[in-house]
């Protein structure tokens, strides 16, 4: 018989494996059921079996998934996963292979409380930048938990043994239900009436499910958290719990006996400090004064305390020296003024104003005297040109034409006539001589044609 035709385990193993892989259907499945052989195993990959009425599957949940699981699963825990279903080759089965875990019937309250923490956490009420130091010795703190419950109990216990100075108020509240976020508002805003006389505020309750836990997630619970005067210490639950209450304050603390740890300190250390403090201050006063005498001692047995007069030799000596370089500057600085005088005074010399105002006057006597010059010769041409002139007035006057006999004649008006056409018969005329003038009366108008 021919051995090829039969399949090693692990190559069969191998080829159901690939089934599973390239199946679409298989890559990404919600399952719901029952937790099964449950055993949380700290740090480590956890193992379990989901089951229902009819049958179970066994799971596996790697570290770096079940670290982000909200709650802590329980045998027997009805649960929402999600995941994807593989073969284990080694064993030749098929397991689940969770990567999400939510308890059933509580994934709408997880998806409510996720969208409230992103919310609150865009605000910025979660930021590290509010969170406010704890008070080193409270004189007041002020809880707000339940009346009935161990939480009060816890708190006064180890108040009381650590710092029994402080005085504990409790401001009772219902921790669960459904009067519950209104009563913890109330119970805080009681506190705030009371301006600052509180240092800290412890706020809390036991453990307990989601549900139980819900009031410390209600936003006016968290918002009157971060709203408070002073600071907050929040004990909501033990250490796997977490609610929005815890991110809000300004410290978290596991249980109520550590919050009431974190808002006092211990006593019988803090004495044991102060003991210690007194004597390393005692020790460090004995070697400051110690310190110091040995220095008063080196000054009481130097030199100049045996011979202070030799204090001031090396003074006497500078002011020596410096008087004989102030006294040398002097006489430097004198000489540098004497030349700086016998060369301005000669520069003076040099630009004497009596040789610019004698050169002034020269010039001005030449001035002077080419004025004169020039004036006299321009009087003598202007009286030529003058003589020139009233010659030819002279000349051309009318008056030098009436010394020769010649007469003009004017009418009435003293209007010159110069054409027979301005007279008519019997006109008066004026005949003006040299001499004087004579009235007549025309008798006759003759004109002249062509020269007869």
């Amino acid at each position: 018989m021919a051995d090829n035709k039969y399949l090693t385990v692990t190559d069969l193993n191998y080829y159901i494996t690939q089934k599973f892989k390239n199946d679409p259907y298989l890559h990404k499945v919600f399952l719901q059921g029952e937790l099964s052989n449950f055993r949380y195993r700290r740090n480590s990959h956890q193992y379990f079996s989901l089951k229902d009425e009819k049958s179970k599957i066994n799971v596996v949940m790697f570290r770096s998934y079940f670290d982000k699981v909200k709650f802590k699963p329980e045998e027997g825990m009805k649960v929402y996963i999600s995941g994807y279903v593989s073969v284990y080759g080694p064993q030749g089965t098929y397991q689940f292979y969770a990567e999400s875990m939510e308890p059933a019937g509580l994934g709408a309250l997880y998806e409510q409380l996720k969208q409230l923490q992103r919310k609150l956490s865009d605000e910025g009420l979660f930021d590290e930048a509010h969170k406010r130091p704890l008070p080193k010795f409270p004189d007041h703190i002020a809880v707000v938990t339940s009346a009935s419950g161990a939480v009060i109990h816890d708190i006064l216990v180890t108040v009381n043994r650590r710092f029994p100075h402080a005085e504990v108020d409790l401001f009772p509240a219902q921790v669960q239900g459904d009067r519950a976020a209104d009563s913890l508002v109330e119970a805080m805003k009681q506190i705030t009436s009371y301006g600052d006389k509180y240092d800290v505020m412890i706020i809390g309750r036991g453990g307990g499910s989601l549900e139980d836990l819900w009031p410390f997630n209600e936003e006016k619970v968290v918002r009157q958290v971060y709203d408070m005067s002073m600071p907050v210490i929040s004990s909501v639950g033990h250490e796997t719990d977490t609610t929005l209450c815890d991110l809000v304050a300004d410290a978290r603390a596991a249980t109520p006996t550590a919050a009431a740890e974190y808002a006092t300190p211990n006593l019988p250390d803090e004495l044991a400090n102060i003991h210690q403090l007194q004597s390393s201050l005692l020790a460090s006063m004995q070697n400051i004064i110690r310190v110091r005498r040995e220095y008063l001692n080196r000054i009481n047995n130097s030199v100049i305390m045996r011979e202070p007069a030799r204090l001031y030799d090396e003074q006497a000596q500078t002011v020596d020296l410096l008087r004989e370089r102030l006294h040398s500057s002097m006489i430097h600085l004198l000489e540098r003024q004497r030349q700086q005088y016998q060369l301005t005074k000669q520069k003076l010399v040099g630009v004497n104003p009596e040789k610019k105002i004698e050169q002034v006057l020269q010039q001005e006597n030449f001035f002077y005297q080419k004025l004169v010059s020039n004036m006299q010769t321009l009087l003598r041409e202007k009286r030529h040109h003058l003589a020139q002139a009233g010659q030819q007035l002279n000349d051309y006057s009318p008056l030098m034409t009436l010394d020769r006999g010649y007469a003009y004649v004017t009418d009435d008006t003293q209007k010159t006539i110069t054409s027979v056409d301005q007279l008519k018969k019997n006109n008066e005329i004026n005949i003006n001589f040299k001499d004087g003038k004579a009235q007549a009366v025309v008798k006759a108008v003759r004109r002249n044609e062509n020269g007869n």
